[in-house]
């Protein structure tokens, strides 16, 4: 009889977490990249939610089909779904972007990436004192602040002090708000995976969000109609993947432990996100400097600290 996988197991969480992380990273430069190929220029927010809502409008459809696949008939959104898709489709893909790219567009990369580290704090503080998924305790606590430490000390090395606490409202207030749609999402995905099955809410909630930040981007004259031959699209089909895998798995992880255990191990989404970086936008030099590798070791201590006590 086929053994069937231990979702509960913390080398499995970790694993698949890491996995999750390591697409996610990947993302980072494949959205680089994906400007250069469809010719969108930094400052146009309009084509980048038309560019992010092509991918995750393909991420919904490639789940949908997979999932239909496996089932051997075509899975429909499931009975009394709907506001279980809408609650999800709104905090995980249309607010958290849209809210994302505003934001980027009014603050710096450095602010950007050290508020987007925040992320593991509203994830527990939302699902302790929100929901009421599990307690908050000094442990987790301790852990959120070694990891943010070391999200903090790869963006700040040699960034200087200029600047550093500069607060608009439109700029880092967006990126918080960011922080706190994506710590509401994940709580959802773990209420409403206990009545609905996660990969088909996945998928259906990507391809909601995804239409939506179509048609948002094209409303105020966004296009994907400058891209540069057949590399744009099979990279726009690679990111479709990376956010189907990502995302679903994540969910499924969610699902079957707390909130804390899975969110924590978010942190290492940067660190593969500076190493991919290197490898393919020829940032060699900074992701081989001391303040990345002693980042590294913090994220670890991090996902230590909350993961090596007995779940709670």
């Amino acid at each position: 009889m086929k053994k069937k996988l231990d979702l509960t197991n913390m080398n499995v969480v970790f694993l698949l977490a890491a996995l999750c992380c390591l697409l996610w990273g990947s993302a980072a430069p494949a959205i680089k990249i994906g400007y250069q190929l469809f010719r969108i220029d930094g400052s146009d927010t309009p084509s980048i939610l038309m560019f992010a809502g092509a991918r995750f409008l393909l991420a919904g459809f490639l789940v949908i089909l997979y999932h239909s696949i496996t089932q051997k008939r075509w899975v429909p959104t499931p009975k009394g779904s709907s506001a279980a898709i809408v609650s999800i489709a709104l905090t995980q893909t249309i607010f958290q972007y849209i809210f994302y790219y505003v934001g980027l567009s009014h603050t710096t990369g450095v602010h950007g990436a050290i508020i987007t580290g925040t992320n593991v704090f509203f994830s527990m503080l939302c699902a302790s004192l929100v929901f009421r998924y599990e307690k908050l305790t000094i442990r987790k606590i301790s852990g959120c602040v070694l990891g943010f430490l070391g999200i903090a000390l790869v963006n700040l090395a040699g960034s200087g002090q200029e600047g550093l606490f500069h607060f608009t409202f439109l700029g880092e207030g967006f990126i918080v708000l960011t922080q706190i749609f994506y710590a509401l999402s994940g709580s959802l995905v773990k209420l409403h995976s206990k009545k609905f099955d996660v990969v088909t809410l996945s998928g259906y909630q990507f391809m909601l969000g995804g239409l939506v930040l179509l048609l948002v981007g094209g409303a105020f004259g966004g296009t994907l109609a400058r891209a540069v031959g057949i590399s744009a699209f099979a990279l726009l089909l690679y990111m479709g993947f990376l956010s189907a895998i990502a995302y679903t798995l994540w969910g499924v992880l969610l699902k079957y432990n707390p909130v804390s255990r899975v969110t924590v191990l978010g942190f290492m989404n940067p660190m593969f996100g500076v190493i991919l970086s290197a490898i393919f936008l020829g940032e060699i030099r900074q992701a081989l400097s001391w303040n990345t590798l002693a980042a590294l070791i913090f994220v670890c201590l991090g996902i230590y600290v909350v993961n090596g006590g007995k779940a709670e």
